[in-house]
């Protein structure tokens, strides 16, 4: 039996969600026209990011640009919408795939340029593209525990040298089919950022509360998605059928637990294809009208995709609204979260 996680929470309240959108477009016709040459020997058809990922276009940083300018222009905005000094935050997490090294953490850059008290945590979690929603659990508990005041969680994403590598990679003779299906779905990752500010409700009226969350883990399936310097392998029908499988558990366990998700006003999922959304609606049977999709213009953003997307939606929700966060994240974890607009 695998496990699973229940956490409710007293006073916590998303105070600020805001995202960066990365400088330039790029057009899943790109992979044809670099990799045109293996498709044709191997005669694979065009348009295979568009047909079965449904990922039109991704974006991507501007030369010069690194993916902490994003996460941090996403923080100094989290922070203003929240009416938050730095001073203020007691907490701040990086959540992001992506780093330059092994250490140190990419989280003292971002504490740096934000302008935080020496006295202010900081650090990484790292939990493929479920870091963000773990940060917020974090952040949610030390407020409610009167650790901190204040929160801020932060993810910028940059697949970019990833998509060099697959490239020089497929291009090489010898390639088959497989190695191209193995290393497919990193031509789907897109650049991005995000931040959300976390405080007390109690003091913020006008916030949005952090109901609380379910998390379950599938750990046996550790080795369908890995993920290194050089790149990403994934093992998309293991990691589509699994994966669904563990939210469809885990949708079961809350509600079993006595949560309510049946009727949400609003589903914001993790951003990974057409062939997952559309499993997760038959599966787990959420209202594909109340769950926006983003990935066909920004791909698959990884720990940022989620909190992209709830910012895009931000401005559409009202209060009384009822948001559930839910994702899977390779390993395999999957989460649900409920904050109340």
């Amino acid at each position: 039996m695998t496990g699973n996680s229940t956490m409710r929470h007293r006073n916590a309240a998303l105070l600020a969600i805001t995202k960066v959108e990365a400088d330039e477009v790029v057009p899943s016709s790109q992979a044809d026209e670099v990799l045109a040459g293996t498709f044709e020997r191997l005669r694979m058809p065009k348009g295979l990011l568009e047909r079965l990922a449904g990922v039109k276009e991704r974006r991507e940083w501007a030369p010069g640009r690194h993916f902490t300018d994003g996460a941090v222009e996403a923080g100094q905005a989290a922070l203003e919408q929240a009416g938050v000094r730095p001073e203020q935050v007691g907490l701040l997490i990086n959540a992001s795939v992506t780093r330059d090294g092994y250490e140190p953490a990419v989280s003292v850059s971002v504490h740096h340029r934000l302008g935080l008290s020496s006295s202010a945590l900081n650090f990484d979690v790292t939990n493929a593209c479920l870091g963000f929603v773990n940060g917020l659990t974090i952040a949610a508990t030390m407020i409610d525990a009167g650790a901190i005041d204040y929160a801020v969680v932060v993810a910028g994403e940059d697949p970019r040298p990833w998509h060099r590598e697959t490239y020089e990679r497929l291009q090489a003779p010898g390639v088959t089919r497989a190695d191209v299906v193995r290393e497919f779905a990193t031509l789907t990752l897109g650049c991005g950022a995000a931040a959300a500010v976390v405080g007390p409700a109690d003091r913020h009226p006008e916030g949005h509360r952090v109901a609380g969350s379910v998390t379950r883990s599938a750990t046996e399936h550790h080795g369908l998605c890995i993920g290194g310097f050089d790149g990403m392998f994934t093992d998309a029908t293991g990691l589509l059928k699994h994966g669904v499988g563990l939210l469809e558990q885990a949708w079961n366990d809350a509600h079993a637990d006595g949560w309510d998700w049946q009727e949400m006003d609003r589903y914001i999922g993790h951003q990974v294809s057409m062939s997952h959304t559309n499993k997760l609606f038959a599966d787990v049977g959420i209202d594909p009208d109340r769950f926006p999709v983003t990935f066909p213009f920004w791909g698959n953003v990884a720990a940022a995709a989620l909190p992209m997307t709830l910012a895009l939606e931000a401005e559409s929700l009202g209060a009384g609204d009822r948001v559930l966060l839910l994702g899977v994240g390779s390993g395999l974890n999957a989460t649900y979260m409920e904050i109340d607009w």
